[in-house]
C-alpha cells in the first residue's frame, strides 16, 4: 500500500485504454505515454497495461506502508527514496516506511510509477484508467490528493532485479519530431498551407493536457465555413480551427469533431505526445500511410523483443 503524501499537479491511476465505447462517446483514457507506462510495467512482472500511477510534473511524494517492488519511467526527473537518488528504468525495492518522492522533471511532462501486481482501481466500462471530464475509473474518478492510500492488486512479490534496455528507453528533449500522415481535410489546406505545416517548427501552447496540444507558429486556415459536420476523431488527429492554430488530440480528447482534420500523427510516435509540454517545440515529418505503417511494425516489432519476454 502506498500513502500519498503530496500528490502533485495532476496524479491518477491509469490502466488500459477504454476500447469498445467510442459509439458511445467514451474517450480511450489510459496513459497519455503508453510506452513509459508500459515499460514500468514490465520491470515488475506486470502485464503490460495493469493498472498503475501517472504523475504530471512530478512533485510527488508517498509513503509505502509494505514491502514491494516499484519501477519508475517517463518523464527526465530524480526518484528519491528517503531522501536518497534512486534509479529510473530498475526494479527496485522498498520496505515499509520508505518514502518515495518525484521531483519536477526538466524534459518531459508525465512519470509512471507500477507496483508489483498493480494497483486497486475501479473498473468502469471495460478499464480501471481514470477519465477525468466524466469522473470515472481510477480512485473515484479523480486525480489523487494527500491521504490517499492505493492498495495493491495481489500480494507483494519477490522479483528479479530488471532494468530496461539502454537501446528502449526514450530519450526525452524540449524539442520534438513526430511522423505525420495527410488526414480527411487535408485538402482544405491551400497548398503553402500544407507545404506549411511540415517545415515550421512549432511551438506548444499553454493548452498541452491529456485532451491536447495546441501548435502555434505558422497559421493554417483551412478553406471551410466552421460549419462541417462532426466527424470520427482519434489521439493523434490533428484539427485545425477557424482560428488556424491547429490542435493535436490525445488520449482523453472527444470522440468526434467539426473541425477539418488536416494530419494525423503516426502510430509509432503517439507516445511522444503525452511528453510534450508548454513551450516545447514540434516539427511534423511528412510520411505516407504506407511509409508510417512499416515505422510503426518495425518499432513495435524491437519494442517486442523485450516488453514481450517476460512472464
Amino acid at each position: 500500500m502506498l500513502r500519498v503524501i503530496r500528490p502533485g499537479l495532476q496524479s491518477t491511476l491509469q490502466g488500459a485504454p477504454r476500447t469498445g465505447y467510442r459509439h458511445f462517446a467514451i474517450p480511450y483514457a489510459g496513459p497519455a505515454d503508453p510506452l513509459s507506462f508500459a515499460l514500468a510495467n514490465r520491470l515488475v512482472g506486470n502485464s503490460l497495461d495493469a493498472t498503475g500511477l501517472e504523475i504530471t510534473f512530478g512533485g510527488f511524494e508517498a509513503e509505502s506502508e509494505i514491502a514491494c517492488m516499484i519501477a519508475v519511467t517517463g518523464a527526465d526527473g530524480n526518484l528519491l527514496i528517503n531522501g536518497a537518488e534512486a534509479a529510473c528504468h530498475e526494479t527496485l525495492r522498498v520496505k515499509a516506511g520508505d518514502r518515495i518522492a518525484l521531483t519536477p522533471p526538466q524534459a518531459g511532462s508525465r512519470t509512471y510509477l507500477a507496483i508489483a501486481s498493480g494497483f486497486e482501481a475501479r473498473m468502469q466500462f471495460g478499464s480501471t484508467s481514470t477519465y477525468l471530464p466524466a469522473g470515472f475509473g481510477g480512485l473515484d474518478g479523480r486525480a489523487l490528493k494527500a491521504g490517499d492510500r492505493l492498495r495493491a492488486a495481489g500480494s507483494p512479490e519477490n522479483l528479479d532485479v530488471l532494468r530496461t534496455p539502454d537501446e528502449l528507453r526514450p530519450v526525452l528533449t524540449r524539442a520534438f519530431a513526430l511522423r505525420a500522415c495527410a488526414s480527411s481535410e487535408s485538402h482544405l489546406l491551400d497548398p503553402a498551407a500544407r507545404e506549411a505545416m511540415y517545415e515550421t517548427d512549432f511551438s506548444v501552447g499553454r493548452q498541452a493536457t491529456r485532451m491536447g496540444l495546441s501548435l502555434e507558429g505558422a497559421t493554417l486556415i483551412p478553406r471551410s465555413d466552421g460549419r462541417m459536420a462532426s466527424a470520427p476523431v482519434f489521439p493523434g488527429t490533428v484539427q485545425c480551427p477557424p482560428s488556424g492554430v491547429p490542435i493535436v488530440l490525445l488520449c482523453d480528447a472527444q470522440t468526434t469533431g467539426g473541425y477539418p482534420r488536416i494530419a494525423s500523427i503516426a502510430r509509432c510516435d503517439r507516445h511522444l505526445l503525452g511528453q510534450i509540454r508548454p513551450g516545447d517545440r514540434v516539427r511534423l515529418i511528412r510520411r505516407t500511410p504506407d511509409h508510417a505503417l512499416r515505422d510503426y511494425h518495425d518499432k513495435q516489432a524491437l519494442l517486442d523483443r523485450w516488453l514481450r519476454s517476460g512472464p
